[in-house]
């Protein structure tokens, strides 16, 4: 992956919380008059710190960029852990005002870190105001249904089982089936599967990989009505009877939904940053290998030393090219 595909994925990581379809109004937005409600009703205020605000999206932003690369879900208000970061904010909160209060947000090196932290923020408002209309219900279901399309989807098979431990009980109860005695009530009386036992048998719809080997070689090949023979797997002997097939159904669009998203808003990032880089004039500058210092004629260890200064980010492809034609 690219520098520029690594950091376009980064970015997308923290703005990504804030970038799916802008939620639908719901009653629960106005008051009882149908007015909109107002920013404390709709934000309420989590805390004050000497006469400043600190409102419940600034918590909940912050929980979702914690929640960013980890397994867990953002904290949710009224837990310990929204109270642990509110208390975080706060703590930051007072540690910037005393910073102002002793001068040092106009030193340089502030105003220069700031002016980063501004830079950064600016740009994930774009990314999230540009994104916000791309990612939208409508574009989630068009690519879940194309990827539905895509999914190879297999075979699965309802059935029901009784496990026993010797063959000649398996064989016994398959004579009773046989007999026309009914299989669930079977399963109910003799099977050893107490998993299964009370629901007659039932191991509902599973694919041939979701069971062992062995149990999926005869259910698969066990028509739909029929009973299986006796057959053994490490714990035990089992028959069956396959009630059911069907196509497995493809993930529905809620189980995809965080996946298309994230992808989506990926794409559409990177499209942005793409489209930015075109229309600016970027120059770096040139930097000498290890060892090697950039200055006069005759001076450093590389023959033809570069004299520094600054590059557009397409240049030096020539100079580095040995049969290049040097006009």
């Amino acid at each position: 992956m690219s520098m520029k595909s690594l950091f376009a994925a980064s970015l997308a990581l923290v703005v990504l919380a804030g970038c799916g379809p802008e939620p639908r109004r719901t009653a629960a937005d106005f008051g009882p008059a149908g007015s909109a409600l107002s920013l404390d009703e709709r934000d309420p205020v989590m805390a004050r710190v000497d006469g400043t605000l600190i409102r419940r999206s600034d918590v909940e932003r912050e929980a979702a960029s914690q929640a960013e690369g980890s397994e867990s879900a953002p904290a949710a208000p009224g837990s310990a852990a929204f109270q642990a970061i509110l208390d975080e904010l706060i703590d930051q909160r007072l540690l910037a005002m005393e910073a102002r209060r002793r001068g040092l947000d106009q030193s340089e090196e502030a105003l220069r870190r700031l002016a980063l932290a501004e830079e950064r923020i600016l740009g994930n408002v774009l990314v999230e105001t540009a994104l916000a209309s791309a990612v939208n219900e409508e574009t989630i279901e068009r690519i879940y249904q194309e990827q539905v399309q895509l999914i190879p989807l297999g075979e699965e098979v309802r059935a029901r089982h009784i496990l026993v431990d010797t063959r000649e009980e398996a064989e016994a109860i398959r004579a009773l089936v046989d007999a026309g005695q009914d299989f669930a009530a079977l399963a109910v009386r003799m099977s050893q599967d107490q998993a299964t036992r009370i629901q007659g048998g039932d191991l509902g719809y599973f694919t041939r990989e979701g069971v062992l080997p062995a149990f999926g070689a005869v259910a698969f090949r066990t028509g739909e009505g029929e009973t299986s023979q006796p057959f053994e797997t490490e714990f035990g002997w089992h028959i069956l009877h396959v009630i059911d097939r069907r196509r497995e159904p493809p993930p529905s669009l809620e189980t995809l939904r965080p996946n298309i998203v994230r992808f989506y808003t990926f794409d559409q990032l990177e499209g942005l940053i793409d489209g930015l880089r075109r229309q600016a004039v970027i120059e770096r500058p040139q930097l000498a290998p290890p060892g090697i210092t950039l200055g006069a004629e005759g001076e450093g260890d590389g023959e033809g030393a570069a004299d520094g200064g600054l590059l557009p980010e397409d240049a030096g492809a020539e100079a580095d090219d040995p049969v290049a034609d040097p006009g």
